[in-house]
């Protein structure tokens, strides 16, 4: 399935906070917008009502950057929640490894605590900003950004997203292609996690 936007349902929080707001210039996110590939390729031009996970600050920074979501848009400016913990909803694409030395892999489920990177490789599709992969298609470090986490209406009585239970994950995907997945994922701006 090809994702030509970031995802822009109501729904887009898995959880009503920590919210850590901060005014950040558009330009200082990635990978957003025209040109934000590696390879120079394009990703949905942000935009108000456009949740998408984000690095923040220089590639050159990788994989240090801060991560965030973008809450709102205004002009070049965005809110960005910071925020370590804060669960929202993402496409995340199940691929492991590029194909630069030996053939690409895939992984066959998105389970609940796999580790989820930004990822800015133009094999990804235009509305998907995070993987599975810690290496981007050029071989360079990809921000982790968090864990794929239950979304709400996975627990049984939740108040936050409906009183319903589902098992929800894993959920199975195809380890022989490419497979861009509607998540929910937790947020890490923690560097003392995964060795940064």
């Amino acid at each position: 399935m090809t994702i030509d936007t970031f995802y822009t349902g109501t729904d887009w929080q898995g959880t009503s906070g920590p919210i850590v707001s901060r005014q950040i210039p558009v330009a200082d996110l990635w990978p957003v917008g025209l040109a934000s590939e590696i390879g120079g390729g394009n990703k949905d031009v942000l935009e108000n009502g456009l949740h998408p996970a984000v690095a923040v600050g220089p590639k050159g920074n990788r994989p240090a950057n801060l991560t965030g979501v973008v809450m709102t848009v205004q002009g070049t400016l965005a809110q960005v929640n910071l925020a370590d913990k804060f669960v929202s909803k993402q496409y995340v694409a199940n691929i492991l490894t590029y194909a630069t030395a030996s053939p690409a892999t895939w992984k066959a489920t998105f389970a609940a605590w796999d580790l989820v990177y930004v990822d800015d490789s133009a094999g990804l599709s235009a509305g998907v900003t995070l993987s599975l992969s810690p290496l981007n298609q050029a071989g360079s470090a990809n921000p982790l950004f968090g864990y794929i986490y239950y979304c709400q209406d996975q627990f049984a009585d939740s108040e936050f997203g409906g009183p319903n239970a589902s098992a929800g994950l894993p959920v199975t995907a195809d380890n022989s292609q490419l497979v861009e997945e509607l998540l929910c994922i937790m947020q890490v701006n923690d560097f003392g996690v995964a060795g940064l």
